[in-house]
């Protein structure tokens, strides 16, 4: 009986281990991501990407780095990008779109529309049109570091004034600890881009 016993218990405990996982993994890929607010932001928080882009005849046509900054502007928090400093209450104010690029909140599973029209100096008009989808949330690694980040799914096309008409898959890495995104692929025409966070700051954060 005493034998009885103890199996019973061992069994008990394996089973709990395994009720838990399933709640942990469960729990990890039905998590819902809110849109940023001016709060989740700081002073000093700074973001490297490192980018590429390649012909499929091995053409390199840009290498470089991107970097955004949150800075202190009047009492204010602006985001240094490029050349421009955005406020970054512009940047956190509610998705108004019905097409927007990312369709809050996140969750595994979403689908959505997503569409951008621009105009380039030289009076040049484009449409970037693509089905979006939430693939799933898991950890994923990159220079930066490992974050739990949301894989979307862009599928569709990109066009202009000119004439050109384009397929433009696109699968972007977004991880809601950092309110940005740590990896993008894009492939176009017989062009492949990729885009990877190298460095993550945030001084505010032990």
């Amino acid at each position: 009986m005493s034998y009885l016993k103890e199996v019973f218990q061992i069994v008990k405990i394996i089973f709990l281990v395994i009720i838990s996982l399933l709640f942990y993994c469960c729990e990890d890929n039905t998590l819902v991501a809110k849109q940023p607010t001016l709060t989740d932001y700081a002073v000093g928080e700074k973001w490297t990407w490192k980018y590429k882009g390649v012909t499929t005849e091995g053409e390199v046509r840009s290498d470089g780095k991107d970097t955004r900054k949150i800075i202190n502007i009047d009492g204010a928090l602006g985001m240094i990008i490029g050349k421009d400093t955005i406020p970054v209450s512009d940047i956190v104010k509610p998705e108004t779109s019905k097409t927007p690029k990312y369709k809050w909140p996140l969750e595994v599973g979403k689908k959505w529309k997503y569409e951008k029209n621009w105009t380039s100096q030289d009076g040049t008009t484009g449409k970037q049109s693509q089905d979006a989808e939430v693939l799933s949330f898991k950890e994923e690694r990159v220079g930066a570091g490992t974050f739990m980040a949301y894989t979307i799914e862009y599928k569709g096309t990109v066009s202009n004034s000119r004439g050109y008409n384009a397929q433009t898959d696109e699968v972007w890495l977004y991880a809601p600890e950092i309110k940005n995104f740590i990896k993008m692929t894009q492939t176009q025409d017989g062009f492949l881009y990729n885009e990877e966070l190298i460095r993550y700051a945030n001084p505010n954060k032990k």
